[in-house]
């Protein structure tokens, strides 16, 4: 059995620049310092709260034409972060398969959340967010660091938990200014 390390070790420290691709930097940097765990709960229950005080009205808002809707958006980041967590999931026990990436707009031309009333997808959207944390609780110390390669890149599963985080706050601060601004 591997002795458990304690949080602040495993959870605390930021990924390295060499731990990820460049075109996850914004979504590394986006996420706060201090333990990853405590960030991914606490950002994903004011996601959730920010989303219940949408009314179904404007789920299907678009604040451009071609954009995403509300209810897309929340689709989005389901589909993103079951695809970053099961990286997470397989280079945290060493699968050395290279995974591909995957196109959000493919991803949104094959889904149908506009057929969905918000209240429905807001609490998939949490129930992705638990297992992802519970997933990310019980990663060894040391599969904090490993690597595989996805999207083409080399990534540590330290770093994926970081990109969920940055994702995350990304599209919320996307939601806030450009589709609940110009509602």
């Amino acid at each position: 059995m591997t002795r458990r390390v304690p949080a602040s070790a495993r959870l605390e420290t930021r990924p390295a620049t060499a731990d990820y691709a460049t075109f996850y930097a914004a979504y590394v940097n986006a996420a706060p310092d201090g333990d990853i765990i405590a960030t991914l709960e606490r950002e994903g229950r004011a996601t959730s709260e920010l989303l219940r005080g949408v009314p179904e009205s404007l789920a299907g808002h678009r604040y451009a034409p071609g954009k995403w809707s509300i209810r897309q958006l929340v689709g989005h980041l389901i589909d993103a972060e079951r695809i970053f967590a099961v990286r997470a999931l397989r280079f945290s026990r060493n699968d050395p398969t290279a995974l591909p990436g995957f196109d959000q707009d493919d991803y949104m031309a094959g889904a149908s959340f506009d057929d969905f009333p918000l209240a429905e997808l807001i609490p998939e959207l949490e129930a992705v967010r638990r297992s992802t944390v519970l997933q990310l609780r019980h990663i060894t110390a040391e599969a904090w660091d490993r690597r595989g390669v996805a999207s083409g890149a080399e990534v540590s599963v330290r770093a994926l938990a970081w990109i969920i985080a940055g994702h995350e706050l990304h599209h919320r601060g996307i939601l806030r200014s450009r589709y609940l601004r110009t509602a």
